[in-house]
């Protein structure tokens, strides 16, 4: 058996990345960017951590100012963006729940008004709860769940349509879940398929005004949502089922988001789903 990359832990929701034994590699320090972002303005949502900071620090490092939506972890967002703000990029901060139609409003709002508009959307934010058996998946959780991680991409993406054009982007954080399901995550791995299915459906709705639509679809990846939302035993194994026998970093992920990102890179894409398995082939 692969030795275990990590500790048994477990963490009050939505986690906090400094108390993650070992730290997660989200920093994109040895990355080096080549102008493919530059001028860009980039919104992403659940950015202060895991994927969303390490693409934020991407982008930044590829010349693009970003904005960063999320919860309340205002501690890992505030090193997110002093990371960005370290290469000479803006960082805008927007708190807030994004399971409330209203506040996915307001963050597309203030990102366009002080950024001076949007070229790029990455939609990310997400939440998960385990269960042992459907009889314990609740109503409540179950539309906790479509708010955060399907309702909020739908708004923040229908807020955001009316100041992207031609040439912009928007990327969607899917996940091997969506593609196979999962048992114990069973409202989870429903809005990731409906993630994937909404990237296809959109990225056809927009072809023609030359917006692109993409989604990365990551298996296991060792962010502060994993010791927050499954059990210590479970976290000490977490990754291990992969061929690569361990969880991905987010700064493993993040190069995925700057090529989906760069039209000079990916300006024939559209309406797919990159799937980053650790050596997994792609189910279905």
């Amino acid at each position: 058996m692969a030795e275990r990359k990590q500790p048994p832990q477990q963490q009050d929701p939505p986690g906090l990345t400094s108390k993650m034994d070992p730290l997660p590699r989200d920093s994109m320090s040895d990355y080096e960017g080549r102008d493919l972002l530059t001028g860009r303005r980039a919104l992403i949502t659940g950015g202060d951590s895991g994927i969303g900071r390490a693409v934020a620090v991407a982008f930044a490092k590829e010349g693009a100012d970003v904005a960063i939506a999320y919860l309340s972890e205002h501690e890992d967002a505030e090193e997110t963006a002093a990371l960005v703000r370290a290469e000479g990029r803006e960082c805008v901060l927007l708190p807030g729940d994004l399971a409330e139609a209203s506040q996915c409003e307001h963050v597309v709002a203030r990102a366009v008004g002080t950024l001076g508009g949007l070229d790029i959307l990455v939609n990310n934010v997400a939440t998960q709860w385990p269960v042992d058996s459907p009889e314990d998946l609740t109503e409540q959780q179950w539309m906790r769940t479509f708010d955060v991680n399907m309702h909020s991409y739908f708004r923040v993406t229908a807020a955001a349509l009316p100041h992207l054009s031609d040439g912009d982007v928007i990327i969607n954080t899917g996940s091997v879940n969506g593609l196979r399901g999962n048992k114990s995550l069973i409202d989870y791995s429903a809005t990731k398929g409906a993630i994937h299915a909404w990237t296809y459906s959109m990225a056809q709705a927009l072809a023609k005004r030359r917006i692109r639509v993409n989604c990365v679809a990551p298996g296991p990846v060792w962010t502060p949502l994993i010791p927050s939302t499954f059990p210590p035993e479970k976290v000490e194994k977490f990754g291990l089922q992969v061929p690569f026998e361990e969880a991905a970093q987010p700064d493993d992920l993040a190069p995925s988001y700057v090529f989906l990102a760069s039209n000079r890179l990916s300006g024939y894409y559209s309406g797919e789903v990159i799937a980053a398995l650790g050596g997994e082939t792609t189910p279905g």
